[in-house]
């Protein structure tokens, strides 16, 4: 008997191509496509209208290229609300809570939504609104802002195309495209995301991402302090946190992270 995927060669083509666009940095040309998986143009044309007409591909008319899709992140979300992040993530969460008596949480990124999977509390701290199965908007938290600082600029502008997109909680918020922009430029210089009182009062985060082994975001991790802390103390607070997201990361068999050492910018 012939193996499955002898006997659906469009269903494996279709496979091989979004496991291809998924593994690039960037949106790529149907024929580079092609090239790739050795498949004829016009399969690769045909299979790549089936992906974009479900949302598992985005067309680039003006660049004439191909993403990875927004349905395609809510697959990836799926499988990192399930057990593999939360059994390998839990037991790292309760360490950083132990070592900075701070609470911390693990999140994924679904859509324009962070998803908080674990909340780690520490005694004797506040509640959070970052409880399991919280939505916020990620261009608010440090969660999700350490995560869509890996994306790049042409799925991070998909996800944000005008200003509706925007949900504002504070006259702080950030609210256009350009302004996010900038934010995630010193989210990747520094390595790590800040929020300082924007979600609540009071109350700051630190996050680093978690990526997989194509260097995608596959979680993040943040702890949640008093704001205002002195430098110092942010400074151990950050280098914990990637520590953390290191060793999620090489334990998801994904790309190795270097803690920052640095506190964040005022």
């Amino acid at each position: 008997m012939a193996a499955p995927s002898e006997t659906a060669p469009a269903a494996r083509h279709t496979l091989a191509i979004l496991q291809y666009l998924a593994a690039q940095r960037g949106p790529v040309s149907a024929a580079a496509v092609a090239a790739a998986l050795a498949l004829p143009r016009s399969t690769v044309y045909r299979l790549l209208g089936v992906l974009e007409g479900t949302g598992f591909a985005l067309h680039f008319p003006e660049e004439r290229r191909y993403g990875i899709g927004l349905a395609a992140f809510e697959l990836s979300s799926g499988f990192s609300r399930q057990q593999p992040l939360t059994r390998l993530g839990g037991p790292l969460l309760a360490q950083l809570v132990d070592r900075l008596g701070e609470s911390a949480h693990l999140a994924v990124l679904h859509g324009r939504d962070v998803i908080y999977l674990i909340e780690e509390r520490a005694p004797r701290r506040p509640s959070l609104v970052t409880d399991v199965g919280v939505r916020l908007p990620s261009h608010l938290t440090a969660s999700g802002r350490a995560l869509l600082a890996t994306l790049p600029p042409p799925q991070l502008r998909a996800l944000y195309p005008d200003r509706s997109a925007f949900v504002r909680r504070t006259d702080r918020s950030v609210d256009t495209y350009g302004a996010l922009a900038r934010l995630l430029v010193d989210v990747r210089r520094d390595g790590f995301a800040t929020e300082d009182g924007e979600v609540t009062p009071g109350l700051a985060s630190i996050a680093f991402a978690v990526r997989d082994h194509t260097g995608w975001p596959a979680a993040s991790i943040a702890v949640t302090f008093d704001s205002g802390v002195p430098p110092a103390r942010a400074a151990e607070i950050a280098q914990h946190i990637g520590a953390s997201a290191a060793e999620l990361s090489r334990r998801i068999h994904g790309r190795p992270l270097t803690p920052a050492a640095a506190p964040p910018r005022d």
